[in-house]
């Protein structure tokens, strides 16, 4: 995809400065809100000077009910000495420099008595209380052994890891047990390791962004094709929530109404399947395997389907043919409870 080349450069180059919408998480976070009620909250990339997952949950900390907020960022934002007066004395106040540190509030109250709670109130509870900041003893790199240790501490994580870092940013969050709500490019479920969660069902998308595509904060240029640009940000197209908390989506049924022909769905060269051009065109009444672009997994319903594979991984020359020309990667399918033809 056009739209994709500068993240497809970004993630080569191992370069990861991709700042969510405020508007995007909360368009999200609205379908988990019971999830939430009494938990801790760990966002382990997120600077709470720039980042707005640590804004939006900083703002609904009551309204979700948490028990904890905690975030940390890698090797930090540059911070003038003065914004920390009682933590930092720096030898240059006139120079920003970069610092790692956490943040972990537990409680968002009227601090200012402006007679609202905002992010005033959670500014002045940084500025004012040392036991809510503090320095990390390393970068803050999510790997990191302090890092891990706030990790076994939380019951949640959400964030906007590293896109170059999504395979081994979620195999930690496998290995300790976590729920979490993270931001991923699609093509992250031709991964092996990725594709085996999501087989297993200990891994599905979320409820996405609106077309597919959003745009990010972001240092580089944007070079996609699209026409909607904005000031400062870069559109990205394939991207995705991708989560293990359960959600109303996942168990809707797909409304299946067309009929299997040989004519209408032909057999790939290379692999024992129909192929499926669009999700509304699976057939309701064919028993066997098929292939299906990868925006079914937006419509993945366990209890309808059963996930076989992928083109990426079961077949020979790892991609689907049909009379000899090369098509689109797939998912393999199976329909659980097809019509009787």
């Amino acid at each position: 995809m056009a739209g994709n080349r500068n993240l497809n450069a970004a993630m080569k180059a191992k370069k990861d400065e991709f700042y969510t919408q405020m508007d995007d998480i909360a368009n999200e976070l609205k379908h988990y809100r019971l999830h939430f009620h009494d938990k801790v909250v760990f966002c382990n990339c997120d600077d709470p000077y720039e980042s707005n997952f640590f804004k939006y949950f900083a703002l609904n900390f009551n309204a979700f009910g948490l028990k904890k907020l905690i975030a940390t960022c890698y090797n930090g934002s540059p911070i003038a000495g003065d914004e920390l007066p009682l933590l930092f004395e720096l030898e240059d106040n006139t120079e920003p420099k970069k610092i790692a540190y956490k943040v972990e509030i537990t409680e968002v109250k009227d601090y200012n008595g402006d007679g609202a709670v905002n992010l005033a109130d959670v500014q002045y509870l940084i500025q004012n209380d040392k036991n809510v900041l503090s320095l990390l003893k390393g970068n803050g790199d999510f790997r990191s052994a302090e890092c891990i240790e706030l990790l076994k501490e939380a019951d949640i994580v959400v964030t906007n890891p590293p896109f170059s870092l999504f395979r081994e940013y979620v195999a930690q969050l496998m290995e300790y047990d976590k729920k979490f709500l993270i931001i991923g490019h699609q093509n992250a479920i031709h991964y092996k390791d990725i594709f085996t969660l999501i087989k297993a069902n200990k891994l599905w998308l979320g409820m996405g962004f609106k077309g597919g595509a959003t745009h990010f904060y972001s240092v580089y240029k944007d070079i996609a094709t699209a026409g909607n640009h904005k000031e400062g940000m870069i559109r990205v197209s394939g991207v995705n929530w991708f989560t293990n908390l359960d959600l109303p989506k996942r168990h809707e049924e797909l409304i299946l109404y067309k009929q299997y022909t040989p004519e209408d769905y032909p057999k790939y060269d290379n692999y024992d399947a129909i192929n499926v051009d669009k999700t509304a065109d699976i057939p309701e009444d064919y028993y066997g395997v098929m292939g299906v672009p990868i925006t079914f997994m937006d419509k993945y319903n366990p209890d309808q389907f059963e996930i076989i594979n992928t083109s990426t991984i079961a077949m020979p020359k790892g991609a689907p043919y049909i009379n000899g020309k090369r098509i689109y990667e797939r998912i393999l399918i199976r329909n659980k409870k097809p019509l009787k033809p």
